[in-house]
Parts: structure tokens; C-alpha cells; sequence
């Protein structure tokens, strides 16, 4: 019987001729190939690769809405960093044309840096402490409206009123230029009584810096309370890091949700050690702001 099937298959590749069996081979090849995987994939979902939001093919209506609310849908990619402090960061939040522009209209009027004082401090001995220069500026000072359509952005992102906003602080640090530890709530125990206590702080990077200069979150990384009893030194760039790049936005809140000052989110500017950066800086507040 072998020597019968031996001859049966010589005499049919002879009909046929080689190519025309390597062909037919390949093909049930493939075929069992595609079909053994589509019943795996199909077996189990588990197995299958992860998807993009964008590539699901679903149609949903747009809720109904208040009077003050979107008729489209909005998205803003953001990354979370910290749950402790909550920080967020947000790549591209805006295109380098306007970074630009922002950089342009802040040159005209930089001045150092000052700090808000605490019961004892002074000019003098604070001094170093921060060391950048910067200006004010409020959206309805830009008549190019780029700071309209970023603060915007800010408060869809925040999802905290565009009134509650202070105006923004533009900022330059050359090499060496750095902003020791510090909270942007302020604590009524040492600079006296608030009228409204910042909620949030949104960075927006006008720059990319080349070394140096990020911004960081000291006791985002710490383990039961290391180093938050005082003895940590203000002056060391450790902790979580964020690094400049043009029109990331990076947001940190520095109350906790009950209203009270968040301790872990003590953050600071590390010193530029080449190149140079430009940012402005948004502060959000619990409470409307008098007009700009």
C-alpha cells in the first residue's frame, strides 16, 4: 500500500507540476492560519489588544443642556501624575503660535518676582528665595485674544469658573533662576485673614527649557509622612518632576476637598541650568474675583 501512494503522489505532482502544489499548499497554509486565529480572538475578548476611543464606531445624541452649557462634545487629553497632591498634566493643551505671542506681549513689561510675605519676612531676608521675573496680565488687556481662548481652555479643564481666576502671571527664569518650595494657598496663621483661598494652580509652559527648570512636587513621593516634619531642605530639587515643554499645561490643586490647604502639594521651580523658560501661571480661586 505505501509503495501504491508513493506512486499516486509521484505521478500527481508530474501532472500538476511543482509550482502549482506549492501553491496549493500555501494557501491552505494561510486559510487554516487566519481561521484558527479568528476562533481564538473570538473565544476570548481578553486576548484581543487594547482599543482607541476613536476607533469605536458609536453614535451618541447630545444631552440636553442648561442654558449656559455646550451643544458639542469637548476633549482635552490629560494624564493624571498624583492623586497625592492631585496634579494633572496636559499635553498640547496650547499650539506654539500663541505660546509665542504670550512670550512677546510679556517682554515689554518683566520685573522680578516678588513673594507675598509672611508675619516676620521681609524684602530682604527672603531674598532668593525667588529669583525669576514676570508681569500681570488679564485676558481682557490681550487684543490679539489668545489669553480669551487659553483661559478658556483653563476653566473647561478645571472645570472652575473663568471669574474665579486671577489674571495671569508670566514668567521667565534665566540660568540660575529657580523658586525655592513653596504653597500657593496661604495659610491665615501666617499671612493673616483671607477673603478667598486659592483652590487650583494651572501652569501653561511657554517654552521648552533644554536642562533644568522643572517644576516639582517635593511630598508627592514621600512614605508616611517623610521629611514633612520640617526637616526637609527647600532648596533640594527632589520628588515628582515635571518637565517644560511649549504648550503643555500641568494643574495642581492646592486645597483638599473639604477646604482645607493640601500639605503634600508644596511644589517649586528648579533651578534653569541652560536655556531659558517662559510660563504663565493661572491661580483659581473659591470665589468670584473682582474685575480685571
Amino acid at each position: 500500500m505505501k509503495l501504491k501512494a508513493s506512486k499516486h503522489s509521484s505521478s500527481l505532482k508530474s501532472k500538476l507540476g511543482l509550482p502549482a502544489v506549492l501553491f496549493a499548499c500555501s494557501f491552505f497554509f494561510v486559510a487554516g492560519f487566519f481561521f484558527s486565529s479568528f476562533l481564538s480572538q473570538d473565544a476570548s475578548g481578553l486576548r484581543q489588544g487594547p482599543r482607541m476611543l476613536e476607533s469605536v464606531n458609536e453614535e451618541r445624541a447630545v444631552m440636553p443642556r442648561g442654558e449656559t452649557g455646550d451643544d458639542s462634545f469637548t476633549t482635552i487629553s490629560f494624564q493624571v501624575l498624583s492623586w497625592v497632591p492631585r496634579a494633572l498634566y496636559f499635553p498640547n493643551f496650547a499650539p506654539a503660535e500663541h505660546c509665542q505671542s504670550v512670550i512677546e506681549m510679556a517682554k515689554i513689561g518683566l520685573k522680578p518676582s516678588t513673594l507675598a510675605l509672611r508675619k516676620g519676612e521681609t524684602a530682604d531676608n527672603t531674598k532668593g528665595i525667588r529669583t525669576s521675573s514676570g508681569m500681570f496680565i488679564s485676558a481682557s488687556e490681550d487684543k490679539t485674544g489668545i489669553l480669551d481662548i487659553i483661559e478658556e481652555k483653563i476653566a473647561r479643564a478645571t472645570m472652575l469658573p473663568r471669574t474665579h481666576g486671577e489674571a495671569f502671571n508670566v514668567l521667565r527664569y534665566e540660568v540660575g533662576q529657580r523658586y525655592n518650595s513653596h504653597y500657593d494657598a496661604f495659610h491665615p496663621a501666617e499671612y493673616g485673614p483671607q477673603k478667598s483661598q486659592r483652590v487650583a494652580s494651572f501652569l501653561l509652559y511657554l517654552s521648552d527649557v533644554e536642562e533644568g527648570g522643572e517644576t516639582m512636587f517635593p511630598f508627592a513621593l514621600v512614605q508616611d509622612g517623610e521629611n514633612m516634619d520640617g526637616s526637609y531642605d527647600f532648596r533640594k530639587c527632589t520628588g515628582l518632576k515635571v518637565k517644560p515643554r511649549r504648550g503643555d499645561g500641568l494643574l495642581f490643586y492646592s486645597l483638599l476637598p473639604n477646604g482645607t490647604i493640601d500639605p503634600t502639594s508644596l511644589h517649586g521651580s528648579c533651578p534653569v541650568i541652560r536655556g531659558e523658560k517662559w510660563v504663565a501661571t493661572k491661580w483659581l480661586r473659591d470665589q468670584e474675583q473682582e474685575d480685571e
